[in-house]
Formats: structure tokens, sequence, C-alpha cells
């Protein structure tokens, strides 16, 4: 991999992985709170409604957060049927208030028998299993088992949890795991968690970071899936083999300006 494009992309993550990163960015709605469980359940919420505008995101997870009065662990483990009829009318795009009740539901009953939403995605037995796939994969293809299980469970909300196993590219999902997992001293991701690794994890791949790959050749699959964002991550690996995904930042980020034309803002080596 060229030295100069690792230079260049160094750059750009040093310029986007800061806390100035944070106020316009979804990962700012689990930065509100301390308690563990807050930040995992918000940032699994803020993850899920991340499509559209930026503003829109953040202001509905807050609204979201006001209607569970400021403390959505407590509220949903403490919650009563009545408390539930004021997230009747909560919604955003496609998410409504079926989904909403589904996913309080879904945290109580994990959160009565385990700590932490880690559980969720890698409990010992996945850890314990031999694995035909990479860590990540089976994490995400294990939680989505685990979080449509529930007697109740409404088919419309399947389309909100996507998984390697539908050839999704899960990119909200790999960056609710890259918030959750990632550890650097930069203050944007929480690094709570441990049994994945940050050499585990899978880019997001989502529009602006799709374009850029392909333009800096990170990219050479036609299709956009699964497979996509694994190639990306691997040619990421030969940056960074033990955090590729902090290119999510630069890829990301320079696929933000690229509204003023990515021949403008790639160095000449690349273009």
């Amino acid at each position: 991999m060229n030295d100069n494009l690792k230079a260049f992309l160094d750059s750009k993550v040093g310029q986007y992985n800061r806390p100035e990163f944070i106020t316009n960015d979804p990962v700012s709605i689990p930065h509100m709170f301390s308690k563990k469980q807050d930040i995992e359940i918000m940032g699994f919420w803020a993850a899920t409604l991340a499509w559209g505008q930026r503003v829109t995101i953040i202001n509905k997870c807050k609204e979201l957060i006001a209607l569970m009065d400021g403390a959505p662990y407590d509220f949903i483990i403490n919650h009563e049927e009545p408390d539930l009829k004021k997230l009747l009318h909560f919604k955003h795009r496609t998410f409504n208030d079926i989904d909403t009740l589904y996913f309080i539901a879904f945290f109580r009953y994990h959160y009565e028998n385990h700590e932490s939403l880690e559980d969720a995605f890698v409990p010992g037995s996945v850890l314990d299993a031999e694995q035909s796939a990479s860590p990540a994969e089976n994490a995400l293809n294990h939680f989505r088992s685990y979080f449509v299980s529930l007697p109740d469970f409404p088919h419309r909300t399947k389309k909100h949890v996507s998984s390697p196993a539908q050839k999704s590219t899960c990119k909200r999902l790999n960056m609710f795991l890259r918030w959750m997992v990632r550890k650097d001293d930069s203050g944007v991701d929480f690094g709570l968690w441990d049994k994945l690794t940050p050499a585990d994890l899978i880019c997001p791949c989502d529009l602006h970071v799709d374009r850029v790959a392909r333009r800096l050749r990170l990219i050479t699959r036609k299709q956009t899936d699964w497979q996509t964002a694994v190639e990306l991550t691997e040619n990421l690996k030969q940056l960074d083999p033990a955090d590729p995904v902090k290119y999510d930042f630069a890829l990301f980020g320079l696929g933000i300006e690229q509204r003023w034309g990515i021949e403008g803002i790639l160095p000449d080596f690349i273009i």
C-alpha cells in the first residue's frame, strides 16, 4: 500500500478523530451520558436512526431521550405499562412506535439478564464455539438472531437490524461497534467493550465512505454489500493492522468535503 496514501489518510484521521467532531455527529447522543448502559442503549438507538440529515437524527434522539425522562436505562428497567403511552407518537422516517416499543421490550429483557449489551453481540457461547467467519460477522449474525427472538417480535422491525447473512454492509451496526470497541485518546469512541478488539471491526460503509474509497482504489468490488465492507477493511489493515477502522474518520470526512469535488481535495499522487 502506498506510503503517501497512508500519510494522507493518517492526517485526515487526525483532523476528524477529535472532540470537535462529536457535536454534529450522532455519536454526540451517547456522549450525553456517563452510565455504561445509557451509553449502550442510546448509542445503539442513535446508530439505528442514523439515516437522513445528521441534525434531524440528533434532534430525534434527543426527543426520544426526553420521552424516557432523560434516563433511558432507568426508564427501560422500571417503566410501567402506562409510561409507554407517551412513546406512541415517536417516529423517524420508517421507524415508528411499534419499533420503539419493541426496542424497549428487547432492552428490558436483555438487561434483566445481562449487565452489558456486549453480551447480546458476543456471548460466551459464541466466543467458545468454533468459528468459520470473522469475529465481527459472527457477532452481527448472532445479534440479529437474538434480537428477533422475543415471542412478540413484530416482523416489520426486522428491517431496522441488518446482518452479514443478508449480505448487508451493516453500516449502522458497524458504526455502533466502532463506538463501543475502539480505544484511543481522542474522545470520540468509547472503548467500553473488550470481547472484540479494534482489529476485529469492519469499516462502516455508507455512501460517502464508499465513493471516496473507490476513488482511492480501496474498493474494487462492483456492488456494495458485506463483502465490499470486508474488502475495504482488509485494504485498510495494510495501513494499520491493529486499528483499520480509524480510517472511517478520514473516508467519511473526505466524503463530506467532496461536495466541492473530489479532485480538489486529493493530493496529486492519488489523482
